[in-house]
């Protein structure tokens, strides 16, 4: 059953996806894409998350349009999908994305600090080395 439950939550982040981009014509929704979805065993209840890009004020009202035009979605999802029951759903702000990047920022600082330890030698006292002990 876990696999039906896959599936679905597969289909629903291609669907909500596609009808955020091409039929939710709300102002209050930013640049938002869809990253995943995670749908109930008995397929009623679906949470998708979404990336938005923008500031924290711009992300909070995405999420609260998405929200309140959740009816509307899940009826044009019942029209795509072939299922006895569209799933109630609940749009949450995905932070791995955001998270994702913040690491990637701090992979750079780190390699622009250690690249100036890059052109110091290694070996504090060249002459030392194993030609001139002979």
């Amino acid at each position: 059953m876990q696999y039906r439950s896959d599936r679905v939550a597969h289909e629903l982040k291609n669907e909500v996806g596609a009808i955020i981009a091409r039929k939710l014509h709300d102002p209050r929704v930013g640049f938002a894409t869809v990253t995943g979805a995670q749908v109930s065993p008995d397929l009623r209840h679906a949470k998708i998350f979404v990336s938005v890009l923008g500031p924290p004020e711009e992300q909070r009202e995405t999420l609260e349009a998405l929200n309140h035009a959740a009816g509307f979605i899940r009826r044009a999802l019942g029209s795509r999908l072939r299922l006895r029951r569209s799933p109630e759903l609940t749009f949450t702000f995905d932070e791995s994305v955001e998270y994702g990047a913040r690491m990637t920022q701090l992979i750079e600082e780190v390699k622009k600090e250690t690249s100036g330890f890059d052109s110091q030698p290694s070996d504090p006292d060249p002459g030392a080395g194993p030609e001139s002990e002979a």
